[in-house]
């Protein structure tokens, strides 16, 4: 066969390609963090770009510049100060102080947002698409709220104010668990496909809770799709912050300290060894004595808490009652796990960016009058910008543990960065 065989010559680029996403996948923390920033810095030029056209297209009242006959509608430059400085409520302007309220619903959607990328980021971490967090965020936070409000009713006082708050979590965890365990028995012991699974599971839940609330646990006094408000023992204090803002710092200490602990469930325990062995290398799992179906099966119930428990945080902390239509936050969540290379500690940087995404987008709606569509592409244009290439590491790291002579394949069991 010649050198110029055309099979031989494509045979040579894929592995060309391959080693280069090997190569990538064995990045440093400073390159990927180096990779991540230029990442972003490029997605804000691409988007500014976007933005002097669409600018230039529109017809507006008051442009913000004018070229003789031609005018530009939006200033690309103010769009992404209100983004990203508007998120944290212009820590740069006089009298400034980090208890304002736009930064509170910063932190209020990166809290939420900390558990679901958590909740994702292990199932991940096992081998397993758990694209069903939302179904089991939402079916956690109905959970909780009714047992804080049944709670309610048989207990008050100083053993309400200890108890609600850790029985609503609780709550959240059993309901997101069990719920999770579904498409992981599923997956464990019929071999169904979870991604599937999963993603109809969310359909479910969504159709049983509006039965359940329309028909059974409806405030009576409302119109709106709700159960009652929760009593005040039941939902998350107001430290520091306004409580207008509805975000509790104790929430937020709560999801850093189950990254501490997922964390360390992953990387120093025997369970999360064998957890991250078998999402990078199943067969060679089996064969160390690995119980796959055990594994499979408990991941994913493990997950479902986690999404549960975000659940019953975004009742008793944002909303005070369940309502339906609740946010994708468990969508967000698959995006938010990828930023951080499902890693528990990356998951809160992740969550931040995608929090700021989230509470900038509101500033820019109200500050400007550029289209809501056009602010969806920008939010979107950075998160794919600073996702592709975490995304492929994690290809590249797959693929480096099936190559006998690379030396992620000397060390199966991964890292915190897998």
């Amino acid at each position: 066969m010649s050198d110029s065989d055309p099979s031989r010559n494509g045979d040579d680029r894929w592995a060309q390609y391959r080693q280069r996403l090997i190569r990538l996948g064995q990045t440093s923390v400073g390159e990927r963090i180096l990779i991540a920033v230029s990442a972003l810095l490029l997605s804000i030029v691409v988007g500014t770009v976007i933005v002097t056209v669409a600018g230039l297209m529109a017809t507006c009242r008051s442009p913000v510049l004018t070229f003789g006959s031609t005018t530009l509608c939006y200033d690309p430059f103010y769009v992404f100060n209100r983004l990203f400085l508007g998120a944290l409520g212009d820590p740069f302007a006089g009298g400034w102080s980090p208890l304002n309220a736009q930064f509170a619903a910063t932190l209020r959607e990166t809290t939420i947002l900390v558990f679901t990328g958590l909740s994702v980021a292990l199932a991940f971490r096992a081998g397993i698409f758990n694209i069903g967090t939302q179904g089991q965020l939402i079916i956690g936070a109905l959970a909780a709220a009714l047992t804080v409000l049944w709670a309610g009713s048989l207990v008050s006082g100083t053993l309400a104010l200890v108890l609600f708050i850790p029985l609503g979590l609780l709550a959240g965890a059993i309901g997101g668990g069990l719920y999770g365990a579904i498409p992981g028995a599923l997956k464990a012991y019929a071999d169904a496909n979870e991604v599937i699974t999963t993603i109809m599971l969310n359909f479910v839940a969504v159709r049983v809770t509006l039965y359940l609330v329309r028909n059974h646990f409806a405030d009576p006094t409302s119109q709106a799709t709700q159960t009652r408000t929760l009593p005040v023992e039941g939902q998350f204090p107001s430290i520091l912050f306004d409580p207008r803002t509805d975000f509790s710092l104790l929430a937020l200490l709560l999801a850093l300290a189950f990254v501490g602990g997922v964390y360390y469930l992953l990387e120093h325990t025997a369970f999360g060894y064998d957890l991250r062995t078998a999402g990078i290398q199943p067969a060679a799992a089996e064969y160390g004595g690995v119980d796959s179906a055990r594994t499979i099966l408990t991941s994913l119930t493990l997950s479902g808490a986690l999404g549960g428990i975000g659940g019953a945080v975004f009742v008793m902390m944002t909303l005070g009652k369940f309502q339906t239509g609740i946010p994708s936050y468990g969508f967000d969540g698959i995006t938010v796990s990828i930023l951080a290379g499902n890693n528990p500690i990356g998951a809160v940087f992740a969550a931040l960016l995608f929090g700021v995404l989230k509470s900038g987008s509101n500033v820019v709606a109200f500050a400007t009058n550029v289209p809501p569509q056009l602010v969806g592409v920008l939010r979107g244009l950075i998160i794919l910008f600073v996702a592709m290439p975490e995304f492929f590491r994690i290809i590249g790291r797959r693929l480096a543990t099936r190559e006998p002579d690379s030396p992620a394949a000397a060390t199966a069991g991964g890292g915190a960065d897998d």
